[in-house]
Protein backbone atom coordinates (compact mmCIF):
# COMPACT_ATOMS: atom_id res chain seq x y z
CA UNK A 1 0.00 0.00 0.00
CA UNK A 2 1.68 3.23 -0.91
CA UNK A 3 2.29 5.56 2.13
CA UNK A 4 2.25 3.29 4.75
CA UNK A 5 5.39 3.07 6.01
CA UNK A 6 5.51 3.14 9.25
CA UNK A 7 2.72 2.19 11.77
CA UNK A 8 2.51 2.20 15.61
CA UNK A 9 3.75 -1.73 16.83
CA UNK A 10 0.68 -4.21 16.07
CA UNK A 11 -1.63 -0.98 16.72
CA UNK A 12 -3.46 -2.43 13.34
CA UNK A 13 -3.51 -6.18 14.43
CA UNK A 14 -4.36 -5.53 17.72
CA UNK A 15 -7.76 -3.45 16.35
CA UNK A 16 -8.56 -5.93 14.00
CA UNK A 17 -8.48 -8.68 15.98
CA UNK A 18 -9.47 -7.18 19.53
CA UNK A 19 -12.73 -6.80 17.93
CA UNK A 20 -13.31 -9.25 15.04
CA UNK A 21 -15.80 -12.47 14.77
CA UNK A 22 -14.23 -15.19 12.88
CA UNK A 23 -16.78 -16.36 10.02
CA UNK A 24 -16.72 -19.76 7.70
CA UNK A 25 -17.74 -20.87 4.80
CA UNK A 26 -17.41 -24.41 3.21
CA UNK A 27 -14.80 -23.28 0.29
CA UNK A 28 -13.30 -20.56 2.35
CA UNK A 29 -10.97 -20.92 5.46
CA UNK A 30 -11.60 -18.96 8.92
CA UNK A 31 -11.92 -14.87 7.83
CA UNK A 32 -11.85 -12.41 10.59
CA UNK A 33 -14.15 -9.58 10.01
CA UNK A 34 -14.17 -6.20 12.17
CA UNK A 35 -17.15 -4.45 14.10
CA UNK A 36 -18.86 -2.52 12.27
CA UNK A 37 -18.28 0.56 14.51
CA UNK A 38 -14.54 -0.15 14.06
CA UNK A 39 -15.37 0.59 10.43
CA UNK A 40 -17.15 3.49 10.72
CA UNK A 41 -14.66 4.77 13.07
CA UNK A 42 -11.83 3.95 10.70
CA UNK A 43 -13.63 5.05 7.80
CA UNK A 44 -14.74 8.72 9.01
CA UNK A 45 -11.01 9.26 10.61
CA UNK A 46 -9.99 8.28 6.85
CA UNK A 47 -12.21 11.08 5.30
CA UNK A 48 -11.47 13.27 7.74
CA UNK A 49 -7.64 13.28 7.63
CA UNK A 50 -7.97 12.82 3.63
CA UNK A 51 -10.54 15.95 3.18
CA UNK A 52 -8.15 18.26 5.41
CA UNK A 53 -5.30 17.34 3.11
CA UNK A 54 -3.32 15.15 5.56
CA UNK A 55 -1.22 13.83 2.84
CA UNK A 56 0.10 17.44 2.33
CA UNK A 57 0.50 18.28 6.06
CA UNK A 58 3.47 17.64 8.23
CA UNK A 59 5.46 14.56 8.90
CA UNK A 60 2.68 13.71 12.03
CA UNK A 61 -0.60 13.85 10.21
CA UNK A 62 1.01 12.28 6.67
CA UNK A 63 1.76 9.39 9.69
CA UNK A 64 -1.85 9.42 11.30
CA UNK A 65 -3.35 9.19 7.64
CA UNK A 66 -0.85 6.04 6.88
CA UNK A 67 -2.04 4.52 9.73
CA UNK A 68 -5.49 4.74 9.39
CA UNK A 69 -5.40 3.19 5.66
CA UNK A 70 -2.91 0.39 6.90
CA UNK A 71 -5.23 -0.48 9.97
CA UNK A 72 -8.39 0.45 7.12
CA UNK A 73 -6.43 -2.75 4.55
CA UNK A 74 -5.98 -4.81 7.86
CA UNK A 75 -9.54 -4.67 8.94
CA UNK A 76 -11.12 -5.33 5.43
CA UNK A 77 -8.54 -8.26 4.21
CA UNK A 78 -6.98 -5.66 1.36
CA UNK A 79 -4.19 -4.15 0.29
CA UNK A 80 -5.07 -0.55 -1.59
CA UNK A 81 -6.72 2.23 0.85
CA UNK A 82 -9.24 2.56 -1.97
CA UNK A 83 -10.48 -1.24 -2.24
CA UNK A 84 -10.84 -0.67 1.86
CA UNK A 85 -12.99 1.89 2.04
CA UNK A 86 -15.22 -0.08 -0.43
CA UNK A 87 -15.11 -3.34 1.11
CA UNK A 88 -15.50 -1.28 4.99
CA UNK A 89 -18.91 0.58 3.24
CA UNK A 90 -20.17 -2.53 1.91
CA UNK A 91 -19.55 -4.41 5.78
CA UNK A 92 -21.47 -1.72 7.51
CA UNK A 93 -25.11 -2.19 8.63
CA UNK A 94 -27.29 -0.37 6.44
CA UNK A 95 -25.40 -1.14 3.55
CA UNK A 96 -27.13 -2.02 0.26
CA UNK A 97 -25.36 -5.64 -0.36
CA UNK A 98 -27.27 -6.45 -3.42
CA UNK A 99 -25.58 -3.59 -5.08
CA UNK A 100 -21.64 -4.12 -6.20
CA UNK A 101 -21.80 -1.93 -8.55
CA UNK A 102 -18.79 -0.35 -7.48
CA UNK A 103 -16.72 -3.54 -6.96
CA UNK A 104 -14.75 -4.38 -9.87
CA UNK A 105 -14.22 -8.05 -10.97
CA UNK A 106 -11.06 -9.84 -10.92
CA UNK A 107 -9.46 -10.41 -14.93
Amino acid sequence: MPGARHRAPGSAARIATATATATKSEEEPFMLMAHPAVLADLVQQYETLHGLHAENGGPEAQQRLDDVSYTLCIATGTRDVDAALIAARYQLPGARTEDDSLLIPDS
